[in-house]
């Protein structure tokens, strides 16, 4: 694919904070429900991080995916635990989770590349 998955990340962070900006509120109480939704308790944030791109894929949102596929590398999640939720994105969501499924796989990869690269 031709998308870069790094630019979507950044691009949609802009827009974010536009959003941020203009519903002050609401974007607080988004922001505190993440946070405790992926606060380490009997799931590790890890294992949250690879539920949430497993949902992203199975809802079909691009922007979803390069954030958490984002956070799943950050949080040090291996390519085979992306491929193993992602065969559970796929079971779940049947044929269009399988193109979101490799779209996934292959933001995991430039983030990973781009960690180990050091950027």
């Amino acid at each position: 694919m031709s998308e870069s998955w790094t630019n979507t990340t950044v691009e949609l962070s802009a827009a974010i904070k536009e959003l941020r900006g203009g519903a002050p509120e609401v974007m607080k109480g988004f922001s505190a429900m993440a946070q405790a939704a992926l606060k380490a308790d009997a799931l590790d944030t890890k294992t949250k991080e690879l539920i949430a791109l497993a949902i992203a894929v199975a809802t079909r949102c691009d922007g979803c995916v390069a954030f958490h596929a984002e956070a799943a590398v950050k949080q040090g999640a291996t390519r085979q635990e992306v491929l193993e939720t992602m065969g559970m994105a796929v079971y779940m969501g049947a044929g269009p989770s399988v193109m979101y499924a490799a779209q996934a796989l292959e933001a995991y990869d430039e983030f990973r590349d781009a960690k180990a690269r050091g950027a």
